[in-house]
C-alpha cells in the first residue's frame, strides 16, 4: 500500500482544466440549446439545464472518487462488470421503445442507458485480457480472434437495440486496442479491417432505415421533410452562425425547426450561436484532450495503464469524431452524443467516471509531463 502511495503524483492538470472546460460549455449549450424546447415541452425552460447540473456535480464527484482510487484495483471487477453488463443490455426490451430503439431502463423520473456503461466495460476487459494473456495476442485465434467475438458479442447486444452508432465505436476502440497491445498488422489491416468494414455495409443495407440514411447523407434534399430534415437543418444552423455566431442564446433553429437541438445536433447550434469560432475552440478543446490521452497512454506505470487510457481515450476521440462529421454532413445521421457537451445524464456520468480512471493514470506515471 506504501509502495502504491510514493508513486502516485501530481495529475495531468491541462486534462483536467480542458475537460472541465468541455464540461462548462456543454452546460451552457444546454440551456441555450434546451430553453425554448423546454418551455413548451415541460413547461420550464430551465428543465433541461436543472437536471444536466444534477448530473454535472454527480459526475463531478464520481471523477474525482476515481482520480483517487488505484486504477489496477479495477482488474478484479472486470469480470463481474462484464458479466453483469449482459442482463442490463437485455433488460431495456422490458420498457417501452422510443422511435423503435430500446436503449433505456427507466425507473419512473430516472433512466439508465446500459450501452453507455458496457462500452467501458469492453475497455477495461480489453486491457486487462490483452495483459493477462501476454504474447498470445501476436496469434490470431487465441488473441485477436478471441477479444474480437468477446466484444463482438456486446455490439450484437447492443445492435439489437438499435442502436448501430455504439456498437461500432465499440469495434472502432476494440481494433485501436488490439493494435497498440501487439496484435500483428498482417491480422488488423489484413483480416480484421475490412471485415468490420463489410459488416458495416451489411447491416446498413439489409436495414430499410439506415440505408434509407445513407442515401439521405448523400442528398438530403431528396426527401426534406423526412429522413433528410434533421440534417438540412442543421446545414441551415451552422450557415446562419458564419464566422461569429448569432450570439448566445439566439438560435433560430432550436425554436422547434432542429428536432431536440439539446441532444445529438447541439454542435449546430454552437455553430448558429458561436459561429466557426466557437466550433474551432470546441474542437480544439477536443484535440488537445485526444493529445493528452495518447501522453498519459506512452507513459503510464505499466501496459495496463497504456491500454487503459488509450481505451477511454479512444472512446472519447471516436465518439467526438462521429458526432462533429454527422452534423457537418460528413457521414451518414447516426445517434453519438457529442461527448461533455450533449444533454444526458447516464452518458455524462459514465463518461466522468472514465476521466477520473484515466487522470489517476497519469497521477502514476513514469515520466513528468512538460
Amino acid at each position: 500500500m506504501k509502495k502504491v502511495k510514493r508513486k502516485m503524483g501530481k495529475i495531468d492538470y491541462i486534462t483536467f482544466y480542458t475537460i472541465f472546460l468541455l464540461l462548462a460549455i456543454g452546460v451552457v449549450m444546454v440551456y441555450s440549446a434546451s430553453s425554448y424546447y423546454a418551455i413548451i415541452q415541460k413547461n420550464d425552460s430551465m428543465y433541461f439545464l436543472k437536471r444536466q447540473l444534477i448530473w454535472a456535480v454527480l459526475g463531478v464527484i464520481v471523477m474525482f472518487f476515481m482520480m483517487s482510487l488505484d486504477y489496477h484495483k479495477l482488474r478484479k471487477y472486470t469480470m463481474i462488470a462484464l458479466i453483469g453488463c449482459v442482463p442490463l443490455l437485455l433488460l431495456v426490451f422490458l420498457f417501452k421503445d422510443a422511435n423503435g430503439a430500446y436503449r433505456w431502463i427507466r425507473l419512473g423520473p430516472l433512466s439508465f442507458q446500459p450501452s453507455e456503461l458496457a462500452k467501458y466495460v469492453i475497455v477495461l476487459f480489453l486491457a486487462n485480457g490483452i495483459v493477462n494473456r501476454g504474447e498470445k495476442i501476436k496469434n490470431l485465434k487465441e488473441g485477436v480472434f478471441y477479444f474480437l467475438m468477446v466484444s463482438g458479442f456486446y455490439a450484437g447486444l447492443i445492435l439489437a437495440e438499435k442502436n448501430l452508432s455504439i456498437a461500432s465505436v465499440i469495434m472502432i476502440v476494440t481494433f485501436i486496442m488490439l493494435f497498440v497491445g501487439g496484435a500483428r498488422s498482417k491480422h488488423l489491416f489484413g483480416l480484421v479491417l475490412p471485415a468490420l468494414i463489410s459488416l458495416g455495409f451489411l447491416f446498413i443495407f439489409t436495414s430499410s432505415y439506415r440505408r434509407a440514411r445513407l442515401l439521405n447523407f448523400l442528398d438530403p434534399w431528396q426527401d426534406p421533410a423526412r429522413h433528410g430534415y434533421q440534417l438540412i437543418q442543421s446545414f441551415y444552423a451552422l450557415g446562419a452562425g458564419g464566422v461569429t455566431g448569432l450570439g448566445l442564446g439566439q438560435s433560430r433553429q432550436k425554436t422547434l425547426y432542429m428536432p431536440e437541438p439539446h441532444n445529438d445536433f447541439i454542435f449546430s447550434i454552437i455553430g448558429e450561436e458561436l459561429g466557426l469560432i466557437g466550433c474551432v475552440v470546441v474542437i480544439t478543446l477536443f484535440i488537445v484532450f485526444v493529445f493528452r490521452g495518447i501522453k498519459i497512454a506512452i507513459e503510464a506505470r505499466d501496459l495496463y495503464g497504456t491500454l487503459l487510457a488509450t481505451g477511454i481515450t479512444s472512446i472519447i476521440a471516436v465518439q467526438a469524431l462521429i458526432n462533429i462529421a454527422v452534423v457537418t454532413g460528413s457521414m451518414p445521421v447516426t445517434g453519438v452524443p457529442l461527448p461533455f457537451i450533449s444533454y444526458g445524464g447516464t452518458a455524462l456520468v459514465i463518461n466522468m467516471m472514465a476521466m477520473g480512471i484515466l487522470l489517476n493514470i497519469s497521477r502514476q506515471r513514469e515520466k513528468k509531463f512538460n
